[in-house]
């Protein structure tokens, strides 16, 4: 099992309360709703959210397979500021 393809992540912790059993998609064992998990929304999707185990998220996060949206944010090229902008006029 494996993650959706997506630019960047949104993570956060899961605070479930009904009995319910997931999968997670970066291992793809078994994930309790009531264990401590997180939840994950690609490029911050909601409707798309998936379940998955603490550990699995931080082992991806170190590895460079779960970037959040501040990671790739600070890929992205940067526009010319005001100053910049205003001086390229004169």
């Amino acid at each position: 099992m494996s993650l959706p393809a997506a630019a960047w992540w949104e993570v956060r912790p899961a605070a479930n309360r009904k009995p319910a059993t997931y999968r997670c998609p970066i291992c793809g064992r078994h994930l309790p709703a009531l264990s401590e998990h997180m939840l994950l929304f690609p490029e911050g999707d909601h409707s798309l959210r998936r379940h998955a185990h603490t550990a699995c998220v931080m082992r991806a996060r170190a590895a460079g397979r779960l970037p959040l949206k501040e990671d790739w944010e600070a890929k992205q090229p940067r526009k010319p500021g005001l100053w910049s902008r205003v001086r390229g006029r004169s």
